[in-house]
C-alpha cells in the first residue's frame, strides 16, 4: 500500500521517523514523505539523524504567514500530490496546522487518514492554542486513530466519532530509545556542574508568561549559583526577545542556538531538573528519570503527572521557582526516578505498520 506521511515541524519529523523506518522496512508499505516546510531547516536536521529525505517539499513558507495561511498553502499543496500519487492512506502526526491540513486534504479526497497520537485532551481551546482545537477537529475525520495510551484512547471513544481506536504507544519514545543508545556511545561535552535544562516557546506563553517565568528563572540562577541553566532559545522572535532580555548577561545562564535531536537527547540525560512548556519532554523525560516542572496551566499529557515525573507549576514563577529550588537541593525527594515511561516501550511505530496492513498486534499497555 502506498501512504502519503505528512509533517511539518521538528517534532512531527522527530516522532514520525521511526515510522517512516519501519514502513521502509515493511515489505508491504511504500512511504511517501512529504514535508510541508513549516520549520524547513529544523525538520532537514532532525530527518538527517535518521537518515531520512522527504520526496516532497511544498516549502510554503513566507514572512508574516498567518494560521490561515499556513493551512491553505499547505492543503493546495497536498491536494495535488494525493492526485498525483493516489495514496491508499494519508498519515500525521500530532496537533499542528500540518496535521489540521493533511486530515482534511485527505478527506476531501476520500482517502483513509491515520492520525498518530490521537486523543490528547484539555478540552480547552485556548490553552494550548490552537493545538486543542486542531486535534479535536481532525479525529471527527479520521480512520484510524493511533493512540498513545489507554487514556487518550478513552477520550476518543467518548466523543463517538468515527474510525477505529488503537492502543499503539507513543512514537517518541521509538525515536529517544534509538537516539539515546546512539548518543550514550558518543563522548559529548564535559559538563562537570550541575545543569538545570530548559525549553520554551509555546504560543500562549508568548507576552506576560514568558516575562513573568523567565524572570523567575532568573531569580533561581542568582540563588544557584553552583548550578548551570542551559537554555536552547527557539527561534521565534517573540522567544529570543524575552530570553535575552531577563536571562541574557547572567553568568550562568546558558542561551544557546537551537540544538540537534540528538544533542537534547544528550541533554536530558544529563539534567538535574528540567523546566518546560514542551509536549514531547514530558514524553521523553520518564525514560530517563528525570523531573520535570511544566510551565503550562493544563496538561494533555497527565500520565506523566500521576507517574509523579512531571509537575505542573502553570505560569506561577513563585512555585516554579520553589519546586526547582527544592529538586536542586534535595534531589532524593524525588521519588519517580525509577517509574517505567508510562507513553511506550519503543513498538509503537511496528504497531501502526501492523494495523495499517492489516495484520494482528499487541496493543501498548502502560507497567
Amino acid at each position: 500500500m502506498r501512504v502519503l506521511v505528512v509533517l511539518g515541524t521538528r517534532p512531527e519529523a522527530i516522532k514520525l521517523a521511526p515510522v517512516i523506518e519501519a514502513m521502509r522496512a515493511d515489505p508491504d508499505i511504500q512511504p511517501i514523505v512529504v514535508s510541508t516546510g513549516q520549520h524547513r531547516e529544523m525538520v532537514a536536521t532532525a530527518l538527517d539523524w535518521f537518515g531520512i529525505s522527504p520526496d516532497h517539499d511544498l516549502a510554503i513558507m513566507t514572512p508574516n504567514q498567518t494560521l490561515t495561511d499556513v493551512v491553505t498553502q499547505s492543503m493546495k499543496g497536498l491536494d495535488a500530490l494525493i492526485l498525483e500519487h493516489a495514496p491508499d492512506a494519508v498519515v500525521a502526526q500530532g496537533d499542528t496546522a500540518t496535521v489540521f491540513a493533511a486530515a482534511l486534504s485527505a478527506f476531501h479526497r476520500q482517502i483513509p487518514f491515520g492520525h498518530v497520537e490521537a486523543g490528547l485532551r484539555t478540552y480547552n481551546l485556548q490553552h494550548p492554542f490552537p493545538e486543542e482545537g486542531y486535534r479535536q477537529l481532525v479525529s471527527r475525520i479520521t480512520q484510524w486513530h493511533f493512540c498513545p495510551t489507554e487514556r487518550a484512547a478513552q477520550a476518543v471513544r467518548s466523543e463517538k466519532g468515527q474510525g477505529i481506536v488503537h492502543v499503539v504507544g507513543n512514537t517518541v519514545v521509538d525515536a529517544l530509545l534509538s537516539t539515546a543508545e546512539r548518543v550514550k556511545q558518543t563522548d559529548g561535552p564535559a559538563r562537570g556542574r550541575r545543569y538545570v535544562l530548559i525549553t520554551g516557546h509555546r504560543r500562549e506563553n508568548h507576552g506576560a508568561a514568558f516575562d513573568a517565568l523567565f524572570g523567575a528563572l532568573a531569580r533561581l540562577a542568582e540563588m544557584n549559583p553552583d548550578v548551570d541553566f542551559i537554555y536552547p532559545v527557539h527561534l521565534n522572535p517573540n522567544v529570543q526577545k524575552a530570553a535575552r532580555a531577563h536571562l541574557g548577561g547572567k553568568q550562568n545562564i546558558h542561551l544557546t542556538e537551537p540544538v540537534s535531536y540528538p544533542e537534547i537527547v544528550r541533554l536530558m540525560l544529563g539534567a538535574a531538573v528540567i523546566c518546560t512548556d514542551s509536549g514531547g519532554i514530558q514524553e521523553e523525560a520518564p525514560s530517563f528519570g528525570v523531573p520535570v516542572l511544566v510551565m503550562r496551566q493544563t496538561t494533555e499529557r497527565q500520565e506523566a503527572v500521576d507517574a509523579g515525573v512531571c509537575e505542573l507549576v502553570g505560569n506561577n514563577p513563585e512555585r516554579m521557582v520553589e519546586r526547582a529550588h527544592e529538586l536542586l537541593a534535595h534531589p532524593e525527594r524525588f521519588t519517580a526516578r525509577h517509574t517505567p515511561n508510562p507513553f511506550g516501550d519503543g513498538l509503537a511505530s511496528k504497531r501502526i505498520c501492523d494495523v495499517l496492513t492489516g495484520r494482528e498486534y499487541a496493543p501498548f499497555r502502560a507497567q
